[in-house]
């Protein structure tokens, strides 16, 4: 059987969010596959067919914000589909409110090493 990717796996290589392959997924642009546990996945044809294209930036620096807090994640709190995780970086300690996907797609837990971006209002969280 042909590898399938997770969401997160997927739009890293592609340089996209997967809140992006969610939506290229609903207007056909994407086509995924259903896991057991109804979760997307995406073939790693579609992956190579869809880097053919040309893209805006380079997967695994298409953040703009300049104020990254590198850290360790302290503690992870899911109620729904939100979650609120809390880093440890240095003397600061940053709160991030995400999406359940997130932290399952990143792998966020306590003692993982993670990067809190923050820009304006917003703070985005990548693992690393």
């Amino acid at each position: 059987m042909p590898r399938q990717l997770t969401l997160g796996e997927a739009a890293k290589a592609l340089g996209v969010s997967a809140d992006t392959l969610r939506r290229w997924d609903r207007a056909g642009k994407l086509r995924t596959v259903r896991d057991d546990r109804n979760r997307r996945r995406v073939p790693e044809a579609e992956v190579a067919r869809l880097s053919a294209r040309p893209r805006r930036h380079a997967a695994g620096d298409t953040l703009s914000a300049r104020n990254r807090f590198a850290g360790i994640v302290r503690s992870v709190e899911v109620d729904g589909v939100m979650a609120l995780v809390e880093i440890e970086a240095g003397p600061f300690l940053v709160t991030a409110a995400v999406t359940r996907d997130a932290v399952e797609e990143l792998g966020l837990a306590p003692g993982v090493a993670a990067t809190a971006a923050v820009k304006a209002t917003s703070v985005m969280v990548e693992r690393g």
